[in-house]
């Protein structure tokens, strides 16, 4: 096996990025501190042309040498917007006709392996603080939950790892079927 060099790649440009078909997702970080986790998921969320990204709260918005360093010019493709209250930012999703769920470990949440995206559905899914998580007020704003399965020590994964996991599961369902 030989390695594909990156101009055999063929990768969009942006502005065909900007023209091509969404993923019908929007992801919303709520209140992430790390501005290194918000450049990496400017990336996963160009890697599967993702809607748009929602920073909220704390979150630092580009331009930003630290939020560069991860997202790669990412953060020039990817859509997004910024909302000083995440809780104001599902309410404007709710408003556009997006199914707002939060990932998040909470009783009667949806394991992602059992989740089946509906295709006639938009979604967002709000990701959250690295220490605290999800805000409960944006958790009971949510239309549900989805919640990744872990077996291991530890209680939660890195918020750019999840966002990885998420949004690959809607990809795959949603926009890899072809």
């Amino acid at each position: 096996m030989r390695k594909i060099k990156t101009i055999e790649m063929q990768r969009l440009t942006i502005d065909e990025y900007r023209a091509a078909h969404k993923l019908p997702l929007v992801v919303v970080l709520d209140n992430v501190r790390s501005m290194y986790n918000i450049g990496s998921v400017f990336r996963t969320c160009d890697a599967f042309r993702v809607e748009q990204l929602v920073l909220c709260g704390i979150c630092q918005t580009p331009p930003h040498v630290e939020i560069h360093k991860t997202a790669l010019g990412a953060e020039e493709s990817v859509p997004w917007r910024y909302f000083a209250d995440t809780l104001e930012a599902v309410r404007t999703l709710h408003d556009e006709g997006y199914t707002v769920l939060s990932v998040e470990q909470v009783e009667h949440s949806t394991k992602l392996q059992t989740f089946i995206a509906d295709e006639h559905k938009r979604y967002a899914v709000v990701l959250g603080n690295e220490v605290k998580g999800v805000l409960q007020e944006v958790v009971d704003a949510s239309d549900g939950c989805l919640e990744i399965p872990q077996s291991g020590t530890k209680h939660s994964m890195n918020v750019s790892v999840t966002a990885g996991i998420v949004i690959y599961k809607f990809a795959e369902q949603l926009l890899l079927k072809e």
